[in-house]
């Protein structure tokens, strides 16, 4: 997800310096993706916890790198104690065991989630959204959804898109005519599949493509693509850095990091207690401050200011029209779509 960091030095000695430590004689662990993201979480998260706890958190930013975990579980020396993942690593890593099996719905207020927050065996860190992004100096005349984004001749200039099947497929149905809310109902079909895949034969000779978060805002502003596929996030912070980005939240994609533990965790019932202080109203209205990344508490949706309200992904304006990424429809035909994809852009 939306900031893609090299592996601290601090991952990587973990393992090696406490490899033998006693299971309380550590500190917590906390585990995400870095960048701006981090940044929000030490802020809103870390810091007040250990304040208020007089406990200790080792913040470690990582790449997703699941393999890691996994070997962690299997050696039985697990070292990260709550750890942020994307939303297709929460599905593979709950069936597999690699995770604390939690019901996290007894843990916390379930009635002030907002749908989609809980999930197996993980609850939501906060909201995000695939975007599409466009610099405002740039392009005069602003676009509005995703037929404009396959719309060259209007447009004319090269488009920057994730290089994977997931979201692409969706944008291009959404390009082609299809609503939101018919997305994964027309996915569902190899009809469905071949439309999104022939829609994506029309953009691809003007697709840059990316592979990390920071990517798209660097790409905007050199002016190497005209509009861009891009982390709401990475534009958020884009923009208080003065660039004269803009997002079109019109059919967005929004999605869900989530918190885990680790199977075998020593430190599971401290991690809980974090997750449980990062899950409360406080806490995620002031994660939203620091990053316009969306509340899984619906009552810290209420406490935002509309200057922060109107440039988060969940708040009622911004998610009208928007798509929610549909974690079984991944679950069940990722592998499938990302192998076609792969076979479809080598040609």
């Amino acid at each position: 997800m939306k900031t893609q960091p090299m592996l601290t030095a601090l991952a990587l000695a973990l393992p090696l310096a406490l490899a033998q430590a006693p299971a309380q004689a550590r500190d917590l662990t906390v585990v995400n993706f870095g960048g701006a993201n981090g940044d929000a979480q030490n802020a809103a998260f870390i810091q007040p916890f250990e304040k208020e706890t007089g406990k200790k958190v080792i913040p470690v930013a990582y790449n997703g790198e699941q393999a890691k975990v996994k070997a962690m579980v299997q050696a039985k020396n697990v070292v990260w104690d709550a750890v942020e993942v994307e939303t297709g690593d929460l599905g593979r890593g709950c069936d597999e065991g690699l995770y604390e099996n939690i019901d996290w719905g007894t843990i916390l207020n379930k009635g002030d989630l907002v749908r989609g927050a809980l999930k197996y065996c993980g609850v939501g860190t906060f909201v995000w959204s695939t975007v599409l992004a466009y610099n405002a100096e740039t392009l005069k005349t602003p676009p509005t959804g995703w037929a404009d984004f396959w719309d060259v001749k209007k447009f004319p200039g090269k488009r920057g898109l994730r290089k994977g099947a997931h979201y692409n497929v969706e944008f291009a149905l959404m390009a082609d005519g299809v609503p939101p809310q018919d997305v994964y109902k027309v996915l569902a079909t190899p009809e469905g599949v071949d439309r999104a895949f022939k829609k994506l034969d029309e953009i691809k000779p003007y697709v840059q493509w990316w592979e990390a978060g920071a990517q798209p805002p660097q790409m905007l502003s050199a002016g190497d693509v005209v509009m861009s596929a891009a982390y709401n996030g990475r534009i958020d912070a884009a923009q208080r850095e003065g660039r004269p980005l803009k997002v079109v939240w019109n059919q967005s994609v929004y999605d869900f990091d989530y918190w885990v533990i680790p199977a075998g965790s020593p430190n599971k019932d401290q991690a809980i207690e974090f997750i449980r202080y990062a899950s409360s109203p406080k806490a995620q209205a002031a994660y939203s401050q620091h990053i316009a990344y969306g509340p899984i508490s619906k009552e810290a949706i209420g406490m935002l200011k509309p200057e922060i309200l109107a440039n988060v992904p969940n708040s009622p304006a911004n998610a009208r029209n928007a798509l929610f990424n549909d974690l079984e429809f991944w679950t069940d035909h990722g592998e499938e779509l990302e192998q076609r994809f792969t076979a479809w852009a080598a040609r």
